[in-house]
């Protein structure tokens, strides 16, 4: 502590790095407090494992990423020391090295960097082929990344959460500040966000400076008090900006507990916010440029405005004797600043002209300066102990501990990117041009350098953001004394006095200034070319240092204008983001939540064994006592056929197709024709693909002139769903539709067997269910056990069949109800395996088991269900296509198995000669395969190579043990005729 700063020397914080004790304060980040100690390496480059410092203050920091291990499983690799804030009892290592991070042996790489340059492992790993799988991939996986993956399951929890506002401002210093109060004294909802863990930006890094009279530290205290105050406002610390999408959808990551070292339980880590905004404005600021020389990379070569802020905001001096090397006006005041605190600075400017007032305020410190004066290489092996100086065409080496640099500042345009908005080049930088949201940039991020432009352009943002949003704003001009103008900026190109070694563009993947010209030389023309090939800026950091060298260092080597290189795209995540942040909630048992019907508890409490049919809990067989699996499947079929069964049909997609043209919308989607289905009455249909192949099926009943209740296959409702609302939307937008998801809405009770109208009929009021008087495929609203009931008669086993659908809340009780009436009938409840059984008896298909995504009507058996008397229908154009009517497409048939009681494996091949050189050629494949008592032998359903003309051909299934000869038969193995149906 040095007197200065925002840290709170009251409160002692310790944690460890690499198993030594650090001490630090409330308000340290991890970077201050080791430099703070006298730690300027923390960890190794990736490539080379040079040793490498702490370059920055913010979230651009390429060089200082560690592990962080919290306890309790919690642990982060490749965390930014100088964005997590101290926190008592952390556990922090250094990544990238082996055995110790002052003895690594990976520093063999550095000597052999000769061999590593641009594009070696394009040109290396190429030969022999052989090496690939023994030698190079596993070489490359284990050298591959810096720090290392979690082991331990993560305990923390993750959440998301949207939210609407007038007016979004991205950034809280100067700019953001005074947007965020011009908005929100108008009245509009206003959001701040800022990743900092307080506000202020680079005025925690200037108190000297004066806004209306106060301290600027002070003018910040007064602001975030006012914005607390604003009940309309919403101020987020530690919170990111990570991407920027159409029509004002802004992404944001709050980090919730990172900074506590007691995490309260219940509260998530962090949040993901969804935010949409009627305005935005961009306040991020700008990013200080690194110089490029040799050796720019050592421990203790910082930039300038870093050094600022530890000394400023942390109270940390980061050398005794400091060498700042700028071509910025910036610099020079981390130089002022760093002189009153008595360290010896000299200033080496490397612009031949110099502003008077900063040679003055130069002398005044005592500071020695340096014009026209270029860094050319430094010493020191840990930490850097000189820095070579090219000045006046003579060379000297200046003793130093630290090497502060500045290149000038390069507008945050991260976000702005992610939208498209177009830039300009300005000489020396890309700026903001032409927006394509509803979007404002203030300050440092549109190229506004200094304190008291920046105050005005963001206020002006704020109060014309919340203008545009509807409210009656102004924008309050701020007096600035002592304002840190900025100004400056010349060419970071290296000098000619001698050739760098290692002069590094991209300190995290340790790409130079040879990389780069070497892309250029061996045919690179594209910034994109070049950064694929050199990795220059496809680091975490996304090139937020090296991306406006590199693209310098590269036109220069092509002798031609910078913009006419390009600029690479930025993509969100603007910072490296958690996965567990992105999934949020979605992990462990709810990453495919698990749906339950209501009548679930009932076959729990019962024994039954479950599985997941899409996204629900289906229960499969309900086994007594002993029983297995086939020996249950088997007594539920057989009790189902000779008395009754019940089954929980619940997770039946459901829609509800209201409106006047609602008929002609279902007769548009379907294959079947619908426009004159009665009122009363239930049809099978079928839905295809735009290429003519079945995408789902269900049965479609019509309750009144404009009213349909659609059925579609458990797995398919959300789908389906949304076919239709795309193609009402986008294709039919005329038609006069309503579509609503109803599964959730109805349980559905399905009572099938020669007994199922015994079983329900006492409890049916106003429907008559006599076989005359409410048929097959019929439909009728009635009460069932006293419950208002939508009641169908079909049936998915070939047996008398009803569906009766009654509102969630009742279907428990009801079907309780029915199950008690069933046991006086000698009936049974069966699950889905015994209902998979019976229906392929019967020949019915189910979509995904017995399709697979190339499977047409006719293909299935089922041409009778497409119009022959429509006009159109979804798909019905590509099933005219010449391949698609093929004799010898794959279609479906049953096969029996020569030895009947071999029950073939679902998935397994069919061939024509079991002979042929092996791999036999493949003709078909075993869709369903089951052991049918009723039936007197196995089943099963297959799609064969012309199956439809090969009735009676004897044909082979190889399974693991052996071959299995069959013989095509119809699909329908029970009661072709369907008497059963009619009871």
């Amino acid at each position: 502590m040095l007197g200065r700063g925002r840290v709170d020397a009251g409160r002692a914080v310790r944690f460890t790095f690499d198993g030594a004790p650090i001490d630090a304060f409330a308000g340290d980040t991890i970077a201050s407090a080791l430099l703070a100690n006298g730690l300027h390496l923390v960890g190794r480059s990736f490539k080379y494992h040079r040793p490498r410092g702490i370059l920055t203050a913010g979230s651009e920091e390429p060089n200082a990423l560690v592990g962080v291990a919290r306890g309790g499983g919690r642990f982060t690799p490749n965390v930014r020391a100088t964005v997590q804030e101290a926190v008592d009892g952390l556990e922090v290592t250094s990544q990238n090295r082996w055995p110790s991070l002052r003895h690594d042996l990976g520093v063999v790489n550095d000597r052999l960097s000769p061999l590593l340059g641009a594009g070696f492992y394009y040109k290396t790993f190429m030969w022999p082929g052989s090496f690939w799988d023994r030698v190079y991939e596993p070489l490359i996986r284990r050298a591959a990344g810096l720090g290392r993956a979690p082991r331990e399951r993560d305990p923390d929890s993750y959440a998301a959460c949207y939210a609407h506002c007038d007016v979004l401002v991205v950034g809280a210093g100067p700019a953001g500040l005074a947007a965020a109060l011009a908005a929100g004294r108008s009245g509009a909802r206003v959001i701040l966000a800022d990743e900092g863990s307080e506000l202020g930006g680079s005025l925690l890094a200037t108190p000297s400076a004066t806004i209306d009279g106060a301290p600027a530290f002070d003018f910040v205290d007064r602001a975030a008090a006012e914005l607390a105050t604003l009940a309309n406002v919403t101020v987020l610390n530690r919170t990111t900006a990570i991407a920027y999408d159409h029509e004002n959808m802004v992404g944001l990551v709050e980090r919730r507990t990172d900074h506590l070292a007691a995490p309260p339980d219940g509260v998530p880590r962090e949040l993901l916010w969804r935010v949409r905004a009627t305005r935005v404005v961009l306040a991020q600021g700008g990013i200080e440029r690194p110089l490029v020389f040799d050796g720019n990379d050592r421990p203790g070569v910082m930039l300038a405005g870093a050094a600022q802020t530890y000394l400023n905001r942390y109270g940390v001096l980061v050398g005794r004797r400091v060498v700042v090397a700028t071509t910025h006006n910036s610099a020079w005041h981390a130089a002022f600043d760093l002189a009153d605190a008595g360290v010896a600075t000299l200033v080496a400017d490397m612009r031949a002209a110099v502003p008077e007032w900063l040679l003055a305020q130069a002398s005044e410190h005592g500071i020695e300066v340096l014009t026209n004066a270029v860094p050319t290489a430094t010493r020191g092996r840990h930490r850097v102990s000189a820095v070579r100086l090219l000045a006046g065409g003579s060379a000297r080496w200046v003793p130093c501990d630290a090497l502060l640099m500045s290149g000038g500042w390069t507008p945050t345009l991260h976000l702005w990117s992610h939208t498209r908005g177009t830039v300009r080049w300005d000489g020396a930088r890309f700026l903001p041009d032409r927006p394509t949201e509803a979007c404002r940039v203030a300050g440092a991020n549109g190229g506004a350098w200094g304190l008291a432009a920046a105050l005005t352009e963001g206020a002006q943002a704020g109060a014309d953001a919340a203008t545009d949003a509807g409210f009656r704003a102004s924008a309050s001009p701020l007096k600035v004394e002592y304002d840190h103008e900025g100004g400056g900026d010349a060419s970071s190109a290296l000098p000619s006095d001698r050739p760098a070694k290692k002069a590094f563009v991209d300190f995290q993947n340790d790409v130079t200034v040879r990389d780069i010209r070497l892309a250029v030389t061996e045919g690179m023309r594209s910034i994109e070319h070049v950064k694929r090939y050199t990795t220059n800026g496809m680091a975490t950091d996304q090139g937020k240092l090296s991306g406006l060298n590199g693209l310098v260092i590269a036109a220069d080597a092509l002798g031609v204008n910078p913009p006419e290189v390009g600029l690479t795209t930025f993509r969100p995540p603007y910072t490296p983001t958690t996965f567990a942040t992105l999934a949020g909630i979605r992990r462990g048992a709810t990453f495919d939540p698990e749906r339950r019907t209501v009548i679930d508890p009932w076959a729990e409490a019962r024994g039954a064994v479950f599985e997941p049919v899409g996204q629900w809990r289906r229960a499969r067989h309900f086994p007594r006592d002993g029983e297995t699996m086939d020996e249950a499947v088997a007594r539920e079929c057989r009790t189902t056929r000779a008395a009754a069964g019940l089954f929980d049909a619940s997770t039946l997609g459901k829609i509800e197709v209201v409106g006047p043209d609602a008929a002609e919308f279902l007769n548009r989607m379907y294959t079947n024709p619908l426009l004159k289905l009665g009122v009363g009455r239930c049809r099978y249909a079928l839905l295809l693909g735009d290429d003519g192949f079945i995408r789902d099926d269900g049965v479609i009943a019509r309750l009144g002139e404009d009213r349909f209740h659609v059925t579609t296959t458990t797995g398919g409702a959300a789908r389906v769903l949304a076919t239709m609302e795309d193609y009402l939307q986008t294709e039919w937008s005329g038609l006069d539709v309503w579509l609503t998801s109803t599964t959730e809405h109805w349980a559905t009770i399905a009572v099938n067997g020669p007994r199922a109208r015994g079983i329900l009929a006492p409890h049916v009021e106003g429907l008559d269910l006599a076989a005359d008087a409410f048929a097959h495929m019929s439909v009728a609203t009635c009460r069932v056990c006293g419950v208002p009931a939508r009641l169908f008669r079909v049936s998915f086993t070939g047996e008398v069949g009803f569906e009766v659908n009654v509102p969630s809340g009742a279907g428990l009780a009801v079907w309780q109800a029915l199950v008690a009436a069933g046991e006086a009938h000698g009936a049974t409840v069966y699950g889905t395996e015994a209902m998979h059984v019976m229906r392929a008896e019967k020949g019915y298909i189910i979509v995904g088991q017995d399709t697979d995504g190339t499977v047409t009507p006719h293909d299935a058996g089922l041409s009778w269900a497409i119009g022959r008397k429509k006009a159109d229908f979804v798909g019905m154009r590509a099933l005219a296509r010449p391949g698609m009517v093929k004799p010898d497409r794959r279609q479906l048939v049953g096969l029996a198995t020569q030895d009947p009681s071999v029950v073939l494996e679902e998935g397994a091949q069919v061939v024509a000669d079991p002979a042929a050189k092996v791999p036999a050629r493949m003709i078909g494949h075993v869709t369903s395969a089951y052991g049918s008592d009723a039936v007197g032998r196995s089943i099963a359903l297959a799609l064969v190579e012309g199956g439809h003309r090969r009735a009676g051909e004897r044909l082979f299934v190889p399974m693991e043990a052996r071959t299995h000869a069959v013989t095509v038969v119809p699909t329908v193995a029970l009661d072709p005729d369907g008497t059963r149906l009619d009871g």
